[in-house]
């Protein structure tokens, strides 16, 4: 376990009755999660810093569930990657609505879930991606291991655009698959602009039966790609609670990291993030 505070980079609050959602209903996890929730399930573990993550509210609640965090009140929230939607006519003002935000820092729009060749080739959400450094934000990609190819040509066209790829691009541990994802994570390395998400990755293998075995190839895949400088420590709290708990994802990625130094340790777990 870390020695030290942690940020983490990946976490998502919600309650339905002051932000609709409803995509989490009938799972385990179809209940409010705020603050307090998470000081109970993080154990032992400290938390310094939180990045909220924009959590797929129905539409066009978006900007109303960044406020929602944002009145959260708890100091440790230090930034929010809020929904936007890069394809709409009103992105523009949108953006600038978000920007007014002091909390918020970056803009999460689905792949997931979507047909990615159409969406990532549609021009007005290309544009709409690059228009998130004029208001200082990076682009969040949440996406599916068979989604990699398309997204692979968005980055790829997208150089002044900064990335993070979340639940290192959620490869498909529960079938033992490792090809496509395997060299496809690696040429997403090759993009200086792009950072890893180290998050998210129980939850792709089987919630009921998976063992650390099962998940550290893939660990010390995006480890070996990204290296220390380029990773980010996520929990994806608490959609991780269907598949682990929290001290226990935070030690199986210490011990993935346990040959390098306290100093990149440091950064994967904070620093980066900072």
């Amino acid at each position: 376990m870390p020695s030290f505070p942690i940020i983490d980079s990946h976490v998502h609050f919600w309650d339905g009755d002051a932000v609709p959602i409803s995509w989490n209903a009938g799972l385990a996890i179809d209940r409010p999660f705020r603050p307090a929730d998470l000081d109970i399930d993080r154990g032992a573990v400290e938390v310094e810093g939180i990045v909220f993550v924009e959590a797929n509210v129905e539409a066009p609640h978006h900007v109303a569930e960044a406020d929602f965090v944002a009145g959260l009140g708890d100091a440790r929230i230090k930034a929010i990657v809020a929904h936007a939607p890069l394809h709409s006519p009103t992105l523009e003002h949108d953006l600038k609505v978000l920007a007014a935000r002091p909390l918020v820092r970056g803009v999460r729009h689905h792949i997931q879930g979507k047909d990615a060749v159409a969406l990532t080739t549609d021009t007005a959400f290309r544009a709409g991606l690059k228009r998130l450094p004029a208001y200082g934000f990076h682009f969040e990609l949440c996406i599916l291991h068979h989604q990699f190819g398309p997204v692979l040509d968005l980055v790829a066209d997208a150089p002044e655009v900064t990335f993070v790829m979340d639940h290192i691009a959620k490869p498909g541990i529960k079938d033992g698959i490792r090809n496509p994802w395997w060299q496809q994570i690696e040429e997403l390395a090759a993009f200086p602009y792009v950072t890893c998400m180290i998050s998210g990755v129980a939850t792709e293998a089987d919630h009921t039966a998976w063992s650390e075995d099962q998940l550290r190839p893939y660990i010390d895949r995006v480890i070996e790609v990204f290296g220390p400088d380029r990773l980010m420590f996520g929990s994806d709290w608490p959609v991780m609670r269907l598949a682990t708990e929290y001290d226990t994802w935070v030690a199986i990625v210490d011990r993935a990291l346990a040959g390098f130094s306290e100093s990149d340790q440091r950064k994967v777990f904070a620093g980066n993030a900072k």
